[in-house]
């Protein structure tokens, strides 16, 4: 049975031209099989991979039904809820949603309250009414106990995204508050990436007569599309084939580092720094504001090394209740962190060649949405993570989780890579590491997160009326509370590997292009000026003496 196009669904006109312009040329597997389901009313609980479309899912039906609806209604009213667990991925349904209604913005309103703007700040966007409101079930709720939102005879669809993941974030006691405060009936979609037990309890709580759709595919992409690599290391070794994978050109293209905690990722951070390679730190302790603007730009291209600290992957999934209750994991280091963050989960990182685990994930789930940040939408991509000797067993369970029960089955292949060849290394790491002392991690966590408090009240006001400012702000700039020593800049070339010597040419040689290239476009009048300045025989200036003469 040949597979159904976007033009045989039966969808508006403006919609057609919006997906034309997102350039999809066919629906996914998913998107196949629930946009028909979704166009007859019926209720949905889909499971599919992370990266297979899941948001346009459920958005596409939602907006081809608010337009057929807008032909009989006249009357303004918020009809849909999109229930989301993380700020970040709020924004981004939004931005799909948007996009997808770019010819109908007239008719279709959307507006995402999921951000930490104030509640008041808030309420004008809710009075217009939109027709479509995103947010966190904690938000969501706040606004309706407020009477800022009131859907008990206007709403039409309920969707919560990524479902496996409300309960874990502490949103039991906020849904079942909030589903008290809606109408008897409406339709209803739970996307997920796993049918675990908290959704089973959705399912129970949310969904009527549903159709479940479960797609018989693997959790990842297979290992042509994503290659699956470990390497057994222990904690100095992690920074030293850091350094070498980077330095030396070993990896390429955008890459995710994860880690698990936030001192880790600035001491990761402060590292790199050492050897002039810059990177952005994700973590929950950064505004809302800069962290989406970071995953924009790295979207964008402006960096090519996030680390990112995956800190949900510590909690327990199992742990219920309200937010921040039976997590005091981490102690201190969980003060002004963000309940309501995450970025191994649901956000669509696009065109990442690599995901790099440098602390091993705490669970299968996790391993399953980190890699999944990679190798979407039929883009290849590579997941490599560093297993130390303790985290064997871990790295057992996620290979007989993805291997389908079977034990030996070797998921993650060996990385092959022969230490001996990059010992040379190891002294210039260990005096990297040497500089990045806790007092200097804990300079650069309060300098960074002060720089983006201040960035982040830029981004509300002053960068919405001058997006070219917008696009000069920058997330990687170095924090130096380490002392940097400028010789570790460049790598002499005795000490890289005969192995490797071919590649590290290649790529500095292609880094000078860029350089020189920029120079000849960007500043060459200014560097001839300058030069001119700085050449005597050029620049020397003869003034004629104004002294007169002396009549005779």
């Amino acid at each position: 049975m040949a597979a159904l196009q976007f033009h045989e669904l039966g969808l508006d006109d403006r919609l057609l031209k919006s997906i034309a312009d997102l350039g999809w040329a066919k629906p996914t597997l998913i998107q196949e099989k629930a946009i028909p389901l979704a166009l007859e009313g019926k209720d949905l609980l889909a499971r599919a991979r992370t990266g297979s479309g899941k948001t346009a899912a459920y958005s596409i039906p939602i907006i081809q039904n608010l337009l057929q609806a807008k032909m009989t209604v006249s009357e303004q009213a918020i009809r849909v809820l999109i229930l989301v667990p993380t700020k970040e991925l709020g924004q981004q349904v939004q931005q799909m949603i948007r996009q997808l209604t770019v010819y109908c913005a007239r008719d279709i309103k959307v507006a995402d309250i999921s951000g930490q703007a104030d509640i008041s700040a808030q309420r004008p966007i809710l009075m217009e009414k939109p027709d479509i409101v995103v947010g966190t079930p904690s938000r969501v709720l706040t606004h309706m106990t407020q009477q800022t939102i009131c859907v008990r005879d206007t709403l039409q669809a309920l969707v919560i995204d990524e479902a496996d993941l409300v309960f874990s974030f502490g949103f039991e006691e906020d849904l079942k508050n909030l589903l008290c405060q809606l109408p008897k009936i409406f339709q209803s979609f739970l996307m997920s990436a796993t049918f675990s037990e908290d959704v089973q309890a959705l399912k129970e709580l949310v969904l009527h007569n549903p159709v479940t759709l479960k797609l018989e595919e693997s959790q990842l992409p297979d290992s042509s599309q994503l290659t699956q690599y470990h390497i057994q290391c222990e904690e100095e070794d992690k920074f030293l084939l850091l350094y070498t994978l980077l330095k030396l050109s070993l990896i390429r293209g955008k890459t995710i580092i994860f880690v698990n905690e936030v001192d880790r990722s600035y001491r990761l951070k402060l590292f790199l720094e050492q050897f002039s390679i810059p990177a952005c730190v994700l973590n929950s302790e950064l505004p809302i504001h800069s962290r989406c603007h970071i995953i924009s730009q790295f979207n964008q291209g402006f960096y090519d090394y996030i680390i990112a600290t995956d800190e949900h992957s510590l909690a327990d999934p199992s742990v219920k209740g309200r937010r921040g209750e039976g997590k005091k994991k981490g102690g201190k280091g969980q003060k002004g962190q963000d309940k309501e963050y995450g970025v191994s989960r649901g956000i669509d990182f696009q065109n990442v060649s690599t995901v790099l685990n440098f602390d091993f994930p705490q669970s299968v789930d996790s391993y399953i949405h980190r890699a999944g940040r990679t190798a979407r939408a039929n883009n290849p991509g590579v997941a490599l993570t560093f297993v130390a000797h303790t985290e064997l067993p871990l790295l057992s369970e996620v290979e007989e989780a993805l291997g389908g029960g079977v034990p030996d089955e070797h998921v993650l292949k060996p990385y092959r890579f022969c230490m001996e060849e990059v010992e040379g290394f190891r002294y210039r790491c260990r005096d990297a590491m040497r500089s990045v002392t806790k007092q200097a991690i804990k300079e650069a966590r309060l300098k960074e997160i002060k720089e983006e408090l201040l960035n982040s009240e830029k981004l509300k006001t002053y960068f919405e009326d001058n997006p070219r400012d917008f696009q000069l702000l920058r997330h990687d700039k170095p924090l130096h509370p380490a002392i940097v020593k400028p010789h570790l800049k460049n790598v002499p070339e005795y000490l890289i590997p005969p192995a490797l010597r071919a590649v590290a040419d290649i790529h500095n040689r292609k880094r000078k292009r860029r350089k020189l290239k920029a120079g000849n476009l960007g500043f060459q009048g200014t560097r001839s000026k300058f030069q001119r300045g700085q050449n005597p025989l050029r620049s020397f200036k003869y003034a004629k003496s104004k002294r007169r003469r002396k009549p005779e």
